[in-house]
């Protein structure tokens, strides 16, 4: 944090002046005239109001960031005009201008919701570090405020990119979870988006606006992680050379995130369950208790029952954190989403990357389709990010792919009896067809053309015109046929 008191012009030159509103508000206009001269040296505009009847219209009429105001004035005084702030401006900050005689009101202001009070006479200098002090933490809390819309709209349910059944279903599971205080185990396999979930958990929760904590047990060094929870002391051991603030005690109020939960050691296992037992951390080399109230998610990808039948996890820690279970199914077994998702993390790579990728080819959208994803979500976005990267001509094909890629897409075009050159071609017939599917052969004409258009639609990403451009069809007759067979 800069220090305002040695460059008042440090903090304004961080934003734009013009953008803070202030009021002033004295019934000594020589006075309020100053102040505000003073306060144009620095790049800020004030509003005057020579009286506090007219400070107060203002407050009723206007909308301002910041108002410094006298304490004692004639008919409406300072505390009047902060209380009025307050109903009409809540988010306002108020700096109240004091003589020595009524610093003791002033401090009764401050508790009443004053930002804090500057005595008379106020210097330049003075009043310049007072209101850069103000702005800042007017800035502050607007970041903030701004971090947490963003995180609301990214953790949203309704931002999640789906088309299968299955995710349709967890989030229904997922909305009905978050607004409660229980603890959520989530299992799954790597890279499936566990840390997704336990974060739109608490960011659809009443934590929201307490601090989300997270920690991978498994990444840190086995005789850290109780230090990593609940904090030391000083020479608590060897590299203890100063206390800590574990993470137990970091969250409070908020939501710790404890990912590979199975890789917790099992002395450490014991003191976690008494802590979510108690609600009370010990810090390591320490013996006095300090109360935490915080939501624990916990995830795992190992079999923890397994783990609790060969004596690795403690059964009684298991089923405290399997109050609620969560299971996250791998990309490979909810193909319905490869290609939605593979179209959102398009975009997103194009936004972060400066980029105008605009689509995927049928046959790189059918290779995405069909390849397993042993690495799920994760190895997802990191291979459609890698191709917008390097992409150079807007649209992604087999050949925007990494070596080892691409040499694997080859190898199953060639298994398959093709080539790069013609899968398209062959693709395209074989769906328009309805015969690529080997299951299909003695169904009815209807029943592989319902299965046709379904294909054609995870191909497409859910776009109806591209879904009539590979049956090649119109638009129209495609809308058609979709609501013969009751497609939603």
């Amino acid at each position: 944090m800069r220090d305002p008191d040695s460059n008042p012009n440090s903090i304004i030159d961080s934003f734009n002046p013009a953008s803070v509103r202030i009021l002033l508000v004295d019934n000594d206009r020589d006075l309020a005239e100053g102040m505000a001269e003073t306060l144009a040296r620095i790049g800020l505009k004030v509003t005057i109001a020579a009286s506090g009847p007219q400070g107060a219209a203002e407050i009723k009429n206007g909308i301002f960031d910041l108002i410094i105001t006298d304490l004692v004035m004639n008919e409406v005084d300072g505390m009047k005009i902060l209380k009025l702030a307050k109903e009409m401006l809540p988010d306002a900050l108020v700096i109240m201008v004091t003589g020595h005689a009524t610093v003791s009101l002033a401090v009764q202001a401050m508790e009443t919701g004053a930002y804090t009070f500057v005595e008379k006479p106020v210097t330049q200098k003075r009043l310049q570090t007072v209101v850069t002090r103000a702005i800042e933490a007017i800035e502050l809390k607007n970041q903030n405020i701004e971090l947490h819309r963003r995180l609301d709209e990214k953790f949203g349910f309704e931002n999640f990119v789906y088309a299968s059944e299955s995710m349709r279903g967890l989030i229904d599971r997922l909305k009905r979870i978050a607004p409660t205080d229980v603890g959520v185990l989530i299992t799954g396999e790597t890279g499936t988006g566990k840390d997704v979930v336990a974060q739109a958990i608490h960011q659809n929760s009443p934590r929201k606006h307490k601090p989300f904590v997270a920690i991978n047990t498994g990444a840190v060094a086995e005789h850290l992680v109780e230090s990593e929870l609940f904090g030391h002391v000083k020479g608590a051991f060897t590299d203890a050379i100063g206390d800590r603030e574990g993470k137990f005690q970091y969250a409070d109020g908020g939501t710790l995130f404890l990912d590979e939960v199975g890789d917790m050691p099992m002395p450490t296992q014991i003191k976690f369950l008494r802590v979510l037992e108690e609600r009370k951390i010990t810090r390591v080399g320490e013996n006095k208790p300090i109360p935490v109230n915080v939501r624990v998610i916990a995830a795992t990808n190992q079999n923890l029952e397994k783990d609790v039948q060969d004596g690795k996890f403690r059964k009684d820690l298991y089923y405290r954190l399997n109050v609620v279970t969560i299971h996250l199914d791998p990309l490979r077994e909810r193909r319905e989403d490869i290609i939605p998702l593979a179209d959102h993390f398009r975009k997103m790579a194009n936004k972060q990357n400066g980029k105008a990728v605009k689509s995927f080819t049928p046959k790189l959208r059918k290779w995405m389709h069909e390849f397993e994803w042993s690495g799920n979500v994760r190895q997802l976005k990191h291979v459609v990010e890698s191709m917008v990267v390097l992409d150079i001509d807007d649209v992604l094909d087999l050949d925007d792919l990494s070596p080892e890629l691409y040499e694997h897409a080859n190898h199953d075009l060639v298994a398959d009896g093709k080539t790069a050159t013609d899968t398209d071609a062959t693709w395209n017939r074989g769906t328009q067809s309805g015969l690529a599917d080997s299951q299909l052969v003695g169904k009815s004409l209807k029943e592989i053309e319902r299965w046709a258009i379904e294909q054609s639609l995870v191909l497409a990403g859910g776009n109806r015109e591209e879904t009539a451009k590979i049956l090649g069809i119109s638009a129209r007759n495609l809308y058609r046929k979709l609501k013969e067979y009751e497609f939603n």
